[in-house]
């Protein structure tokens, strides 16, 4: 047995892959114990420490559960779609994701997250701690459950269900706001429908404009930089009013007129860029893929910023609450800054958990739902930052996780649609073939009679003059029939299965963590009582 098959059973021996468990583990509790050991040193004098320790444990523990789970979303399409690397996507996904959160996190975020419930309801400091605590580690756990179970859900939406839960538990249901509860319903549906109708809708015109042309190449040098400057234009909007809050403070007429202007830019600066690239390029499909390449990997070291920036600081805004409450000696109020330190937590934890365990994920939203190439991914990240943008100018609550695997989802029923028809080509092109082809029999049959007979007449020899130019009319027309019956594709099809248990978990989210979230109160109330 040589050294390269005994490396290859090593590597798929189950002791080596527990092994490799057993390290992401150690080193998830490293970071944990860390954050432990900092928090109880810096806040050693701070009375009632305990909670705000116990807190930044279970924020780290959050931070890496949204590395796992959603940052997935913004790297997954370019992953699946082979236009980064799964080593290369986790590195520039972490470095935006901490950047993001970090250089524009939010400089101010409500403790209760967007006014979920009435802290004012909430008489004792304590009890509003515990509510906190409960709400960090029920979405935490959620989060890990769902990405155990290989589902990408919203951070925002399990973080939402833990704050409700604890909320419900320690004053009642009379604390909800249930207009906004019922608002973040209504995003289970706005968002995957916005993200899906927007992906489907970029890649009908690309498979317009490009694929379905009989020159792409030259079609994808007027196309493409087009597309590059419309997504310069909803990337640099969307960053303007999302990414960079911290900074400057940008109203959307503002922000989309200064997004415009570099779009333009862009799209003059790549034009020439793409013409030289297609010179060395075949007229083929998978040329014109390679054109989105580039595109697609800016799409996602910007989606991971913009997470970083907006998402990431709502998620551990239960922690600076916490803080807050401890900090001030009780007196909390409807909004709270976020200490550097707890974005670091936030930042530092969702680049190892992204590390750790964010290729699960990564794969579930690239490639195990739909089959994906650049153009769809290209879609897909086109879809998350215009929906988005839409979405916050009438003031719907969406979720980036839910818009970009309704992108998958969209892209993906599209080619089905479109496959479908395929197949009624398949259909058509069989029955017209068959017909042809009886019809061709019966000539061909007609014609060895005639040509059987010894005395033929002048009339017959007409019709087997006739019958000649028939049969070979008849016979070119059978095949062509056969080459398009044989390059008919085969049907593409959105696993079923995988769409089930993403959307039942994105309804359960809210709920679930809401029902974890009191029990957890519930426990630390009568630990403490």
């Amino acid at each position: 047995m040589d050294m390269k098959t005994m490396r290859t059973i090593e590597k798929a021996s189950p002791l080596n892959k527990k092994s490799e468990g057993m390290m992401r583990i150690a080193i998830a509790f490293m970071f944990i114990a860390v954050v432990f050991v900092w928090t109880s040193l810096s806040h050693d004098g701070v009375a009632n420490n305990t909670f705000l320790i116990i807190g930044a444990v279970f924020g780290a523990y959050m931070a890496m559960n949204i590395g796992a789970n959603d940052v997935a979303n913004n790297v997954g399409p370019a992953v699946g779609s082979g236009a980064l690397t799964m080593f290369a996507a986790i590195i520039i996904a972490a470095i935006f994701e901490a950047g993001g959160a970090l250089i524009a996190g939010g400089e101010v975020v409500k403790t209760i997250k967007k006014g979920i419930i009435d802290p004012g309801m909430i008489n004792d400091p304590q009890v509003f701690i515990w509510a906190m605590t409960a709400a960090l580690l029920s979405a935490a756990v959620w989060l890990n459950f769902a990405t155990y179970v290989g589902a990408p859900v919203s951070t925002t939406h399990s973080i939402v269900g833990g704050v409700m839960g604890g909320g419900i538990a320690a004053a009642g249901f009379g604390i909800v706001a249930w207009g906004t509860m019922g608002k973040i319903a209504a995003s289970w549906v706005i968002s995957p429908v916005l993200g899906g109708v927007i992906a489907a809708g970029f890649l009908y015109f690309i498979k317009t404009q490009i694929v379905h042309k009989e020159d792409m190449l030259e079609n994808a040098k007027k196309i493409v930089p087009i597309l590059i400057g419309i997504m310069t234009v909803a990337f640099a909007t969307y960053l303007m009013l999302k990414g960079i809050k911290k900074i400057v403070k940008i109203d959307f007429p503002t922000a989309l007129a200064l997004g415009s202007a570099i779009g333009v830019a862009i799209y003059f600066v790549v034009k020439p860029l793409i013409a030289k690239a297609s010179e060395k390029l075949e007229n083929t499909k998978v040329s014109v893929n390679s054109l989105f390449t580039i595109p697609l990997i800016f799409a996602a070291a910007l989606l991971s910023f913009a997470h970083g920036a907006n998402d990431v600081a709502n998620a551990i805004g239960p922690l600076a609450a916490i803080n807050d409450a401890i900090m001030s000696g009780g007196e909390f109020g409807g909004k709270v800054g976020i200490p550097i330190w707890v974005m670091g937590v936030g930042a530092v934890g969702i680049a190892i958990g992204l590390a750790l365990y964010g290729p699960k994920l990564i794969r579930t939203v690239g490639s195990e739902i739909t089959e994906l190439d650049q153009m769809r991914a290209f879609s897909i990240a086109m879809a998350a930052a215009i929906t988005v943008i839409i979405a916050s100018q009438l003031g719907l609550p969406v979720s980036s996780t839910h818009i970009a695997v309704g992108g998958v989802f969209g892209v993906g029923f599209l080619r089905e649609f479109l496959d479908n028809s395929e197949t009624n080509f398949i259909r058509i092109t069989r029955e017209r073939f068959k017909s042809n082809k009886k019809e061709l029999d019966k000539l061909e049959d007609e014609f060895n009679k005639l040509d059987n007979v010894e005395k033929k007449t002048k009339k017959e020899y007409q019709r087997i003059l006739e019958l000649i130019k028939l049969i070979e009319e008849k016979q070119e027309i059978v095949k062509e029939e056969k080459k398009e019956f044989k390059s008919a594709k085969k049907i593409k099809y959105v696993k079923r299965d995988a769409v089930k248990k993403i959307i039942a978990a994105w309804v359960i989210t809210v709920p679930a963590a809401a029902f974890l979230s009191a029990c957890v109160f519930f426990m630390i109330k009568g630990i403490m009582s």
